[in-house]
């Protein structure tokens, strides 16, 4: 039994267990979508704001874990700017296809099959200069106190973590139920995270493609940035910096307009609100 499922009742694992054979079922469809181009000449960098790499700075020599990492189409960016680099995912789909899409792109980065829970054991010990996780990442996991003391086993003295990820208020936001009642965005589901999961049962993901065949249900946990924050300063991380962002790397809802970074935001007659946060932390 992993540290993983022991940490957690049976209905919790069960649930990521869940989420584990939806990301499964899921690989095939986001590796033929247009969403991820995969086999498109793509830059990875283009899931990355700027103030991302201003934030990390030079990342040569660097040993760099990427948490979370799917098909490693983000973690590819890592290694073409000089990182040691390793992925790790739950999903064995994903994991095996981030390491085809590597291949295929000639990149040396060694990816890891693990609940990331089990992250530090299934990475033996190793320690990394730069954890990064995030862009829908922490909305699949049920416990944020334990991947705060997760993150703190896998950083290295002086080692940092950097997340960027979709903001709380981002995902309390939906359009109004009626196409008829106007575009405008509502407040429509929780931003704080006190009612235990959300269950989800889609064919179709968040990408374009084809329906899931197979586990179609997945569970989701959210978050709100407080929690988030006070789970790291109690495993002992230091906060260094926390960013807001009103821009996407995709567009969300149909109404938002592309921006000089090729990134996405909200038209003008809309309030600026933050869809995006980045939060840099050191051990």
């Amino acid at each position: 039994m992993t540290e993983a499922a022991k940490q957690f009742d049976t209905a919790l694992w069960q649930m990521m267990q869940a989420n584990e054979a939806n990301w499964d079922a899921r690989t095939p469809v986001h590796l033929a979508s247009r969403f991820y181009g995969v086999g498109q000449a793509t830059d990875p960098s283009r899931w990355f704001a700027a103030f991302e790499w201003e934030d990390l700075g030079d990342l040569t020599g660097l040993d760099v874990l990427h948490l979370q990492c799917h098909l490693g189409t983000e973690t590819l960016a890592f290694a073409e700017r000089g990182a040691h680099t390793v992925g790790l995912d739950i999903s064995g789909a994903s994991v095996a296809a981030a390491r085809d899409l590597a291949a295929s792109a000639g990149r040396d980065i060694d990816y890891v099959q693990a609940n990331v829970y089990d992250a530090a054991a299934a990475l033996g010990g190793r320690r990394f200069d730069v954890v990064y996780t995030g862009k829908g990442a922490l909305c699949y996991l049920p416990d944020l106190a334990n991947w705060a003391e997760t993150i703190s086993r896998l950083l290295r003295p002086g080692g940092r973590l950097y997340i960027v990820e979709f903001h709380p208020l981002l995902n309390a936001l939906g359009p109004k139920p009626s196409p008829d009642e106007g575009p405008e965005l509502v407040l429509r589901h929780d931003y704080l995270g006190d009612r235990g999961a959300v269950r989800r049962d889609s064919t179709y993901t968040y990408t374009d493609g084809e329906a899931v065949q197979g586990a179609t249900e997945s569970f989701e946990w959210m978050h709100g940035l407080d929690q988030v924050v006070n789970a790291l300063i109690s495993a002992g991380l230091r906060i260094e910096k926390l960013r807001e962002s009103n821009e996407l790397p995709w567009p969300r809802w149909p109404e938002m307009i592309p921006t000089p970074s090729g990134w996405w935001r909200l038209p003008d007659t809309s309030p600026r609100i933050p869809l995006l946060f980045a939060l840099l932390a050191g051990r």
